[in-house]
C-alpha cells in the first residue's frame, strides 16, 4: 500500500496535476490539505475516473481536508474530540478514516501567523488537543497502524529550514511549537519519513524564487504509532511536484506499507 499526504493548496486550481501524480505514482490513500472548497465545489468526477473514493470536510475557500482511496474509506471521523475553534469556528482542519485496516487522519495544523497573533496561541492548543485525542486513540486500540498525516507547520529541526537565522522570532521554530511536536513522539508516535529521508524539504514559498534557490521547509510529515511504523519500506519527498506549470507551494511526502 502506498500512503501519501499533499497540501494541495486549492483542489480546484490542481486537480489535474493531483489525480495524474495518484495514477502515476500508484498512491492507495492521499491525505489532502487545504483544499479551499465545499463538498459540492470538490472536482469528485476527475477523482471517480481515475478509480478514487473521497471523504472530504470543507467548509467554504479556506482550509479543507480530504482522503483520496482506491479502496473504500470506514469510520469516518471529521474532527476530534474537544478540537479548539478559532473566533467560535469549528475550521475544517481535521478528518479521519480506516482504509485496509490502516487509520489515518488527514491533518492541516493552524498556521500561527506570527509570536503574538491569538492564531498562534489557537495553534498551541490545538496540537494539544490533537496530541491528548492521539494518545486516547492509541489507548483504547495499540495494536491499528494509525498515522497522523498533514501540514503540521512546524519545522521541528533547524536543518528543517533553509537558514534558521533568518527565522529568529517567529513562528513554525519556535520552542512551544517544537515542544508540542515532539509531544507526539511521547505518547509513541514517531516521523516514520525521516529515517529514510533524513534531509529534504516539503514546502516552498512562491515569492522570492524560493524554489530555485532551494530556500524550503519540512514541515508535512507522517506521523506513525508503532504498529503503522513497523509496515514502513520505503519512504520519499516528491521533490518534482514543486517543478512545472501551476504547482503547489507543497510536495507530496510518502511511505510504502508492506500489509
Amino acid at each position: 500500500m502506498r500512503i501519501a499526504t499533499w497540501n494541495v493548496n486549492s483542489i480546484r486550481t490542481r486537480v489535474d496535476r493531483v489525480v495524474d501524480y495518484l495514477v502515476r505514482a500508484d498512491i492507495d490513500v492521499l491525505a489532502m490539505q487545504e483544499i479551499k472548497c465545499k463538498p459540492e465545489q470538490f472536482p469528485m468526477a476527475a477523482f471517480e475516473a481515475a478509480g478514487y473514493q473521497i471523504v472530504l470536510h470543507g467548509l467554504n475557500q479556506w482550509n479543507g481536508v480530504a482522503i483520496a482511496s482506491k479502496k473504500p474509506a470506514e469510520d469516518v471521523e471529521v474532527g476530534f474530540a474537544d478540537m479548539p475553534e478559532f473566533k467560535d469556528v469549528a475550521e475544517a482542519r481535521a478528518i479521519g478514516a480506516t482504509i485496509d485496516g490502516v487509520r489515518v487522519w488527514s491533518l492541516y495544523i493552524p498556521n500561527g501567523r506570527t509570536l503574538d497573533d491569538p492564531h498562534y496561541s489557537y495553534k498551541l492548543e490545538w496540537l494539544d488537543r490533537l496530541a491528548a485525542a492521539s494518545a486516547e486513540w492509541l489507548e483504547a486500540d495499540p495494536d491499528t497502524p494509525l498515522a497522523l498525516m498533514g501540514d503540521f507547520n512546524i519545522a521541528p529541526l533547524d536543518t528543517d529550514v533553509w537558514d534558521i537565522h533568518d527565522f529568529v522570532g517567529s513562528t513554525h521554530v519556535s520552542a512551544p511549537e517544537r515542544q508540542a511536536f515532539e509531544a507526539f513522539e511521547q505518547i509513541g508516535l514517531t516521523d516514520v519519513v525521516r529515517p529514510l529521508v533524513p534531509t529534504g524539504y516539503t514546502y516552498w514559498d512562491y515569492q522570492q524564487l524560493r524554489f530555485p534557490r532551494n530556500e524550503g521547509m519540512r514541515i508535512d510529515f507522517i506521523l506513525g504509532s508503532e504498529g503503522f511504523a513497523e509496515l514502513v519500506t520505503g519512504a520519499e519527498i516528491v521533490r518534482d511536484e514543486r517543478k512545472g506549470e501551476g504547482p503547489s507551494d507543497h510536495v507530496p511526502v510518502v511511505v510504502d506499507l508492506s500489509v
